[in-house]
């Protein structure tokens, strides 16, 4: 029965500063690293036996992954990394702190720009400290300069149909470390769930989702590791 774990990052040092991120690569705080930590000894206690993990190119996510397979003895897993699971671009927000920006623009705006299906923010003017476009990890490939979950969907997918879904029909049983949004693209696919609704689905940061699918990869059952600290599942 093909099987897969989706982890959210831990907190990180964005997080805790309340900053919008994006593709800055911001390291985990030191409660980051426990969640990370709490989140591979669940896995272990489930009996989850993985065959590969896949992963974004970005440090809180590469370092969640890394600490959780440690803490489930599996850290000698392979492990791929892809920049398409790389968190939302947040284009023009990148690096702002997200209160000091809702009082320029008002609540009402930046729960738009947050929250919205199909509306990005601003996009990210070339050339400043956040541009990534010069970034080795991206050469060659085309770099947004902003984001909605939308297209966050668009740019995960056609990695999904290429690399995962295959594993998952071999049977295999994977990992899958990444972000808040680039993880709800993938809830998205993978239950159907409305373009109204998906943006009010909340993924808890290092609590493991174990899916498990059957033949045609549709959902047979889902659940979260940490009942105390779970979120509502879709549908």
């Amino acid at each position: 029965m093909p099987t897969l774990v989706l982890l959210r990052h831990g907190q990180s040092q964005w997080n805790l500063e309340n900053r919008f991120t994006g593709w800055v690569d911001v390291d985990l705080t030191d409660q980051g690293e426990r969640e990370a930590v709490r989140g591979g000894k669940l896995m272990a206690e489930a009996g989850l036996e993985f065959t590969r993990a896949c992963t974004s190119v970005l440090t809180r996510a590469i370092r969640t992954c890394n600490i959780a397979l440690r803490a489930a003895g599996q850290l000698w897993i392979p492990t791929i990394k892809d920049w398409r699971l790389n968190e939302r671009h947040y284009g023009g927000l990148t690096g702002l702190d997200k209160a000091e920006t809702a009082a320029i623009h008002g609540d009402a705006q930046v729960k738009i720009w947050r929250r919205s299906y199909d509306i990005p923010p601003p996009p990210l003017a070339p050339g400043g400290p956040y541009d990534f476009t010069t970034d080795r990890r991206y050469a060659g490939q085309p770099i947004p300069d902003t984001e909605s979950l939308k297209t966050t969907l668009e740019r995960v997918l056609p990695y999904w149909d290429a690399e995962i879904a295959p594993r998952l029909k071999a049977g295999e049983t994977l990992l899958i470390a990444a972000h808040g949004n680039s993880l709800r693209a993938i809830v998205k696919h993978l239950f159907a769930v409305p373009d109204s609704e998906i943006t009010e689905v909340e993924i808890p940061t290092s609590n493991p989702l174990l899916i498990e699918l059957d033949a045609a990869l549709k959902p047979i059952s889902a659940r979260y590791l940490d009942d105390e600290r779970a979120a509502p599942l879709p549908g």
